[in-house]
């Protein structure tokens, strides 16, 4: 099977990969799976139940949510199928951010996940002319559950309906519109293909050291940015099952709980477990406090490819078994790679979390590259600290006179949704041009 549209990740997975715990979420303590199977099917329910309630191609559904959830996959499938597009919306953005975007995309429905969401959206509602609904994962009072629309769609007699809609996507269709942050005036609505971004999430799986069908992922950054929303998707296309952290408070329990083999991360996060160990160093006593400091220094000095030499390799050795494999075990004690990106990672990072046996690869990307363009890979001498890796295959990149970067692939974005203007000063025919110039 081919992987052409966004919505084939999941049936992908059930053809090579199936899974009983492709998607789980912690809900009252127990972490309850969902199957590749069920995935798909509420998926298909909630298709068949949004045509009914009058969903077309092209129209847009908001998502709103405060955490990364089961509930949150589904819906982007199940609208994605419809030949509709879904406009995921970062929760903690003004009031009158959301009705811009919601106005501006001119959503119809909007999926929310608890009261706060809720609250925000109801303040703006009567600003917004297109939006026909709200839904929401919880339960909330007055507010429509979410489970309303996978009932109407339990009926399969328009499932034919769907499939022909289903038939009728190309990769190269909208699948999604993703508003910038907005720091330079309004939000600009990227709008990405399925072909950007799942040939960003195929592409950028030949740099992650997991074995197909036997990985777990803890997911935790927020999903309606692209960078995590990508790796879902690359998750789905392994056989992963993806385990979503409760909030960033419950993290280091979840990491213990899972026992992750792959995650993603931004430097601020690595910077506060690195400073959690220091402390926790620091409260150590005589020979034990010397030993940890020992082996953080010696893990500082860390060249990739053993290129310290032969006696600082039997030196990394004894620092692993004595004070690293306890780095190991608070991370979960599986971690083959944490992707690291949104910002530049220190190198010191680099060096002694890699010294430590918990791999962290750097990359590099833009919402509007789908996102990314170049991530770093132990393997085959695709590593060097200080540097975010090569680029992804078939990703061209030149570096201007300026030193501007410029970018082409098939990650590259259509353009921003209803402004030619500012996708003409980003796009230069097939070329994007970097971020300082389209910012």
């Amino acid at each position: 099977m081919q992987i052409k549209r966004l919505f084939d990740f999941p049936y992908y997975q059930l053809k090579n990969y199936p899974r009983e715990d492709a998607l789980v979420t912690k809900q009252n303590g127990i972490w309850e799976k969902t199957s590749t199977q069920e995935y798909i099917d509420q998926a298909c329910a909630l298709s068949r139940g949004l045509m009914r309630l009058g969903l077309q191609k092209d129209d847009k559904v908001g998502i709103i949510s405060t955490n990364n959830r089961t509930e949150w996959n589904i819906t982007d499938i199940g609208v994605m199928q419809t030949g509709a597009q879904d406009v995921p919306i970062y929760p903690t953005i003004s009031e009158e951010d959301y009705a811009y975007v919601l106005n501006h995309s001119e959503a119809k429905f909007v999926f929310v996940s608890d009261q706060e969401v809720y609250d925000k959206v109801q303040a703006i509602r009567n600003k917004v002319p297109s939006l026909q609904e709200v839904y929401s994962y919880n339960d909330i009072k007055g507010c429509k559950s979410w489970r309303e629309v996978l009932e109407l769609g339990k009926d399969d007699s328009n499932q034919k309906e769907l499939e022909d809609r289903m038939a009728a996507i190309k990769e190269d269709d909208l699948a999604t519109l993703i508003y910038t942050s907005g720091t330079t005036g309004r939000p600009k609505g990227v709008m990405l293909s399925h072909k950007n971004i799942s040939s960003n999430a195929i592409f950028s799986r030949e740099r992650l050291p997991i074995v197909e069908g036997k990985g777990k992922a803890l997911s935790f950054l927020p999903v309606c940015h692209i960078y995590e929303r990508m790796l879902l998707y690359m998750y789905t296309y392994v056989g992963g099952g993806i385990y979503f952290a409760e909030s960033i408070e419950a993290i280091s329990d979840n990491l213990k709980e899972v026992q992750p083999d792959v995650m993603s991360a931004v430097p601020r996060l690595l910077e506060k477990v690195y400073d959690k160990i220091i402390a926790k160093g620091t409260d150590l006593t005589g020979i034990k406090k010397k030993l940890f400091f020992w082996a953080v220094e010696l893990g500082l000095k860390w060249e990739p490819y053993g290129r310290n030499g032969w006696w600082y390799e039997q030196k990394l050795k004894l620092a692993r078994k004595l004070i690293f494999s306890k780095w190991q075990e608070a991370l979960g004690g599986n971690l083959q790679a944490i992707a690291s990106g949104s910002a530049a990672l220190q190198p010191r990072l680099a060096r002694v979390f890699n010294a430590a046996g918990v791999p962290v690869m750097e990359g590099y990307g833009l919402t509007e590259t789908s996102p990314v363009i170049a991530v770093n890979d132990m393997r085959n001498n695709g590593f060097k600290i200080g540097t975010v890796g090569k680029p992804l295959k078939e990703t061209d990149v030149k570096i201007a006179e300026d030193g501007e970067i410029i970018i082409n692939g098939p990650q590259r974005m259509m353009g921003y949704y209803k402004d030619p203007e500012k996708t003409a000063e980003a796009i230069d025919k097939e070329w994007l041009l970097s971020y300082r110039r389209h910012r």
